[in-house]
């Protein structure tokens, strides 16, 4: 298993991919005309030919020996230039009466686009089948959720300061959003999915048409839909629990259709950019597995980025021992240089 750009050659196994993330999935439509736009945006990304803020990068992780995509994930360079990017942020409104002595404090909503110029982290989707406890699947979602932060540590100067994350909404076993039909279906002609679908191909000018522009007051809500917000899907909970682990947090941001939390952090700050380091690849026939892999190494060029799991640390001396196999997953001989994590330190 290996992470890498995606390639024009990936379109179909792209569009299968968009076919199995279910509803609230945004970021991934079935559209094939919208993917492929979105496979030649990244291309142009790797190769530098467009401008840093406006600039897409997404990555496949591929099972070489079965010949397909086991997953994906993205880092979007910078939001919010192009289109709006619109969240609610929960607020708190306080009213009071000297006359009857009572002070009274509600939770608001309001819609905003606080976040414009941040990077996202973006996409991220592991196929059921390669997911699980098993040595070969335990830690396939680990790496396509961490590489990320070794290609923004690795190529930092075109990020800014801040990224977030947004996390998919609590749906019911019958892919119901209480928080879209209390609220968000009151404003929009459409069903979820159609909304879904607008928003996931870039076409989000509706929201800011549509949508009040005065705060909105939760306890008018439902309580089933006030139970949405900031809540995740159950499949979100795993890439959430490796965010948070990462020192993103939920600053009070949910998203607009499913009130699905957003969570955020400093680059900096977030602890695979902090603790990722260089190391000098040397190859060793002989090297062999210390077994569950504990050390996620990337290689230094962008257009041609890889990313996998190695079996060993680095020496005291900051050399990287890697065995044939591992070098040929990461395109590598002696002498070139990894960035390299320790993905049990940082934990």
């Amino acid at each position: 298993m290996r992470i890498r750009p995606i390639s024009d050659s990936d379109l179909d196994e792209l569009q299968s991919l968009a076919r199995e993330t279910g509803v609230g999935f945004t970021s991934l439509p079935d559209n094939r005309e919208f993917l492929a736009e979105k496979i030649a945006s990244a291309t142009r990304s790797f190769t530098e030919a467009t401008p840093v803020d406006q600039r897409l990068y997404f990555f496949v992780l591929e099972d070489e020996e079965q010949g397909k995509l086991a997953g994906c994930c993205a880092i979007d360079g910078q939001v919010g230039r192009e289109v709006p990017f619109y969240h609610y942020r929960v607020g708190t409104l306080a009213h009071s009466s000297k006359q009857l002595d009572l002070h009274r404090t509600i939770d608001t909503l309001f819609l905003s686009s606080d976040h414009t110029g941040d990077a996202e982290v973006a996409s991220l989707f592991l196929r059921p089948q390669y997911r699980g406890d098993d040595r070969r699947k335990e830690r396939n979602g680990a790496m396509l959720s961490m590489m990320r932060w070794l290609f923004m540590a690795e190529f930092r100067d075109r990020f800014p300061d801040k990224v977030l994350a947004e996390m998919r909404g609590r749906f019911d076993e019958n892919g119901r959003s209480a928080f879209w039909e209390c609220l968000g279906s009151n404003f929009f002609p459409m069903d979820f999915n159609e909304a879904d679908r607008l928003t996931g191909m870039g076409q989000k000018s509706f929201i800011g048409e549509l949508m009040p522009k005065f705060p909105i007051y939760t306890p008018f809500l439902s309580e089933e839909a006030r139970a949405c917000i900031g809540q995740v899907h159950d499949q979100t909970r795993p890439a959430l629990a490796m965010l948070k682990k990462q020192g993103l947090r939920w600053e009070g941001y949910i998203d607009i259709f499913d009130g699905g939390p957003t969570v955020e952090a400093y680059i900096d700050d977030v602890k695979g950019v902090r603790l990722s380091h260089h190391a000098r690849v040397e190859i060793d026939p002989n090297a062999q597995s210390t077994g569950r892999p504990q050390w996620l190494a990337a290689t230094t060029s962008m257009a041609g980025f890889r990313a996998a799991w190695v079996g060993r640390g680095p020496d005291a001396n900051g050399v990287m021992t890697l065995n044939e196999n591992e070098a040929r997953r990461l395109e590598v001989v002696s002498g070139d240089t990894l960035r390299i994590l320790d993905t049990d330190e940082e934990a």
